[in-house]
């Protein structure tokens, strides 16, 4: 189907590395920063190393890896959990991140690119305010994320994202008790369309 309709050139296959015990979740696994290139991503048996700097390797991002916690001291499993990128403003967990130098890195990197950087408490994070993503709508870009998300967002966060992008809350609370959030649910197609 991605062929028939999108300019597909190359399939890159990962698959292989399933046998040796590697893996990387994909849209979970890494939050991709698509114009400045880098692929945050928390460490975890989800995000193997290896895997990582592979797919990196082959679509041009530079990793950017930190260990992330929740308030309990369980690991983070997967980036999208904590944080969101989007075109003018960047959603994050940064409490959640354990290394303080490195999560200046983090806030740091994000800022040079110019994007707002919304810091986001433990508890939004644990109400999925981080599991969002931007998407690109006929008037201009979306905020896609639950309501469950929208509800525990402050006044204030909410303008800061609106200032450049619609909130576009969802409710999902089947998923939500699942664990997952509107970012779960959608992958993002980053191809030129056929004509």
């Amino acid at each position: 189907m991605l062929k028939s309709n999108y300019r597909v050139q190359d399939v890159i296959d990962y698959s292989g590395l399933e046998q040796d015990g590697l893996y990387l979740e994909g849209t979970g696994a890494m939050v991709l920063d698509h114009i400045d290139r880098v692929a945050y991503a928390v460490e975890s048996d989800r995000t193997n190393p290896i895997a990582l700097e592979r797919f990196c390797t082959h679509f041009n991002f530079e990793p950017m890896v930190f260990a992330a916690e929740d308030d309990k001291g369980t690991s983070i499993y997967h980036t999208n959990v904590l944080m969101c990128v989007g075109t003018n403003f960047a959603l994050i967990g940064t409490e959640m991140i354990t290394d303080t130098a490195r999560r200046a890195e983090v806030v740091s990197r994000l800022q040079s690119t110019g994007r707002d950087v919304i810091e986001l408490s433990n508890a939004q994070v644990s109400s999925f305010a981080g599991n969002a993503i931007e998407l690109m709508g006929k008037d201009g870009p979306l905020l896609a994320l639950s309501q469950t998300a929208y509800d525990v967002l402050t006044e204030e966060q909410r303008e800061r994202i609106s200032a450049s992008a619609t909130l576009l809350p969802l409710a999902i609370p089947t998923l939500e008790l699942a664990g997952g959030s509107v970012r779960c649910t959608i992958a993002g197609l980053h191809l030129s369309p056929r004509h």
